[in-house]
């Protein structure tokens, strides 16, 4: 019972370490609490980040844990309605925290058709695919008060939303049910200059596997999904770096392209 006691304040003090300073756009220069020791505590206190927000969700970011925790290959965390912007021909600015962690990601963005059944544990990948009615390209924001985010462990990234701080919703991939996206090459610049070039065959098993393991993971969370929400599906060329004024371009299959420009918090 203390143990459990230490584990609720801990986390509670995490959570509201987090949601604080990211609606006052400051960092953190150390991590809030003692590090969550298991997946399942680090989505409690992200779970108690999301009450204390009290910001619509409009979708999931998944991510690669690497080397697997315990057999577990992915994480979650939340892409709130706030953060998400259709791409424009001119870049669009998504705010990161400048002291902080900051990145952009190149993903395939998949939207959700329908509730899925919450009592429905496992899927295979084409019950996955059934659930989803648009694939989209995208740039997802990465960015975390916390400048360590990502050197503690997947529980540490868990705990602040994931590491998300926005989505870029670029156009829609037409004909994708008939695509193999798993072989579009993928290329992200930064300011011009390219920083990394791959293909989804990369990404364990690919954007529709990211969708299973959401769906599946929500399910034992007790947590619905719903029609419209976007799947952030996971980084095909890896993680990048950003700064403040940094134009951040991803192409596609070599025609399709999505662009931003990074801002303060």
């Amino acid at each position: 019972m203390e143990n459990s006691g230490h584990n609720s304040d801990n986390g509670a003090r995490i959570a509201r370490s987090f949601v604080a300073a990211r609606r006052a756009g400051t960092a953190l220069a150390d991590y809030p609490g003692d590090p969550p020791a298991a997946l399942s505590d680090a989505y409690a206190v992200q779970d108690m980040a999301i009450t204390l927000t009290g910001r619509t969700i409009a979708g999931w970011k998944v991510g690669r844990i690497n080397p697997p925790l315990g057999g577990v290959d992915r994480l979650v965390g939340p892409i709130f309605a706030d953060q998400v912007v259709d791409h424009r021909p001119e870049p669009v600015d998504m705010p990161v925290f400048a002291r902080g962690f900051a990145a952009a990601e190149a993903e395939f963005l998949l939207r959700i058709a329908r509730t899925p059944d919450p009592a429905k544990l496992r899927y295979t990948m084409d019950e996955a695919r059934v659930l989803i009615d648009a694939v989209h390209i995208g740039i997802e924001i990465a960015s975390s008060p916390f400048p360590g985010i990502n050197d503690h462990g997947p529980g540490v990234t868990i705990s602040d939303f994931g590491n998300n701080n926005g989505l870029v919703v670029g156009g829609a991939i037409p004909e994708w049910r008939e695509a193999d996206l798993t072989i579009w090459p993928i290329e992200v610049s930064i300011n011009g200059g390219l920083v990394g070039a791959a293909t989804a065959a990369e990404m364990l098993d690919g954007p529709f596997g990211a969708a299973r393991f959401l769906l599946e993971l929500m399910a034992a969370r007790g947590i619905a999904l719903t029609p419209g929400q976007w799947i952030s599906s996971g980084a095909v060329t890896g993680v990048h770096p950003v700064a403040i004024g940094d134009r951040v371009e991803a192409i596609f299959d070599g025609r399709l392209t999505v662009t931003c420009a990074i801002k303060v918090q």
